[in-house]
């Protein structure tokens, strides 16, 4: 009986795959074309499982070698006659592996390969003749040695001396992990793994600049989602409607691979195959409450970065608009976890979860140092198991009220919004959710999307900017309204002028087709 697998490899005898028969035929035809390139993407972004399909769809033209450096530690680099030993019987065990003949396979064991020079040699004597493809996955977990960069130097020279006529060796090199090998040397310094020699001035160069662009799209867009569901329908008769299932969880996930997955597992295993929109909600709802390998390492990040946290509590909480400048350090670092997209040349957070468990941490570190107060229950906002929004907001504006004084203007100015967010998220635990439109998102507006049920609220969270910007964010929340097919909204305004000049408001207005509570505080 096949599953939803979110720990490592997914085979398709075993596992719900998605169909990537298009992103494999990418990656052959940089194969086909000798090409040497790095597949680096962010943690269990399906890195290892679409080494192994690419395998497969090379083993009748090609011998592969398929290696990793996955727990070889650091004693593995720690001088080149180790490494030659080390990698040379991970080769030949691929070898034998890939139903390559056993005498070619142990050939790769020699004894005599003691340096970098003679490991040259000995792959330029195996490799005539041949179409041998290498594969090493997690290449960056024990890269912090000199070792590791002479390495893929060689690799480097033997390849421009392959298209000069001058040497045989691997066909193709495909190396996969979460760092841009080309740029290792650079992290090694950051981290202080390498120290460069006096005389080294140019410490930036990569000893993998050979390698061409990797620009495959590994994200599983919806029909690739469709296609797993679709897998699993034919054995089950469920009688869902793939297509919308498959859009639902792209909605939130982005076709992150983990997290598409990880939402089928627990329809399947935790709420009783309940293959709805509803269901997919409940998954989000588990996924948000659980630890999980991932999820560690995103608050490890965060916590070990300040410069990306603060980046990200910016772009989420405060509002502040980037370009998606990919040459930023930071940014560079946010696309490597996995964290940051493209929308419309402006950084967004990669995906709905991140977005959810991000504020969450933010929420969290801030508001334990405002010693806010939330006197509201669930039971004061559901009636009927519906949640009026309405009387939400207007309890909101007595909560703020009550905080409130012009001593905390520069907090609440920064805050504002944040503790709108921290007074509605026990309000809707337990049946719903919020998440916030980043692509929507600058320093004047903030659009959230309220998930209770079958029910959906948009709200826009503004700061005051006088009464042309309110007319403008009517215009701007209609549009809004219109791309989410609703004809009802929400707007609250936080207004910091002082007490004279203030305007309290909260009231339904009519414009532009469409029904607004404009709340302002």
């Amino acid at each position: 009986m096949r599953r939803f697998n979110v720990t490592g490899l997914c085979v398709p005898e075993e596992d719900y795959m998605a169909d990537i028969t298009d992103k494999i035929e990418q990656i052959k035809r940089l194969v086909d074309s000798r090409s040497y390139f790095t597949i680096n993407r962010a943690r269990q972004y399906g890195k290892t499982t679409t080494l192994a399909m690419l395998e497969r769809a090379l083993k009748d033209e090609y011998t592969v070698a398929s290696i990793s450096f996955e727990g070889l530690g650091d004693e593995s680099f720690e001088s080149p006659e180790i490494f030659c030993r080390t990698f040379l019987a991970l080769v030949r065990r691929a070898l034998r592996f890939a139903s390559a003949k056993k005498e070619y396979a142990d050939k790769w064991v020699y004894g005599d390969v003691k340096t970098f020079v003679e490991l040259s040699e000995h792959i330029t004597e195996l490799c005539k003749g041949k179409k041998l493809v290498l594969m090493i996955d997690e290449v960056d977990k024990t890269s912090n040695n000199r070792v590791f960069l002479h390495f893929l130097s060689m690799l480097r020279e033997k390849f421009l001396a392959r298209k000069n006529g001058k040497d045989s060796t691997f066909h193709s090199v495909i190396l996969a992990g979460v760092y841009d090998i080309k740029n290792i040397k650079l992290k090694m310094i950051q981290e202080g793994a390498y120290a460069p020699a006096a005389n080294e001035n140019k410490i930036y160069n990569s000893p993998w600049n050979i390698a061409v662009d990797f620009e495959v799209d590994m994200s599983l867009g919806p029909s690739e989602i469709a296609s797993m569901l679709a897998e699993y329908e034919n054995d089950h008769h469920t009688g869902m409607d793939i297509s919308a299932i498959a859009d639902e969880i792209y909605s939130y996930t982005s076709g992150y691979p983990f997290l598409a997955s990880r939402v089928c597992k627990h329809i399947d295993e935790k709420l009783a195959k309940d293959w709805t929109v509803e269901g997919v909600q409940n998954a989000v709802k588990i996924i948000l409450a659980e630890t999980n390998t991932l999820f560690d390492d995103m608050f490890k990040n965060l916590e070990n970065n300040g410069e990306l946290s603060d980046y990200i509590y910016k772009l989420l909480i405060l509002g502040k608009a980037n370009s998606f400048v990919v040459y930023d350090s930071v940014v560079s670092i946010g696309i490597r976890y996995g964290f940051f997209k493209n929308v419309n040349g402006r950084v967004a957070i990669s995906n709905r979860i991140f977005e959810l468990l991000m504020t969450d941490y933010f929420m969290e570190k801030d508001i334990r140092n405002a010693k806010q107060v939330n006197g509201v229950l669930q039971r004061d906002i559901v009636r009927d198991g519906r949640f009026d929004m309405e009387l939400c907001l207007r309890k909101f504006t007595e909560h703020y009220a009550e905080i409130y004084n012009e001593g905390d203007t520069e907090f609440l100015e920064r805050h504002g919004r944040l503790l709108f967010l921290s007074y509605l998220k026990p309000l809707i635990n337990g049946q719903g959710f919020y998440h916030i439109e980043s692509q929507f998102t600058d320093l004047r507006r903030m659009d959230i999307a309220v998930d209770f049920g079958r029910q959906q609220f948009i709200i826009e969270l503004k700061l005051w900017r006088g009464e042309q910007y309110r007319m403008e964010a009517y215009s701007q929340l209609c549009g809004y309204l219109e791309s989410k097919r609703a004809n009802t909204g929400y707007m609250l305004t936080f207004d910091f002028r002082k007490e004279s000049g203030k305007v309290r408001r909260a009231e339904w207005v009519e414009t532009g087709g469409k029904r607004i509570f404009d709340v302002i505080v």
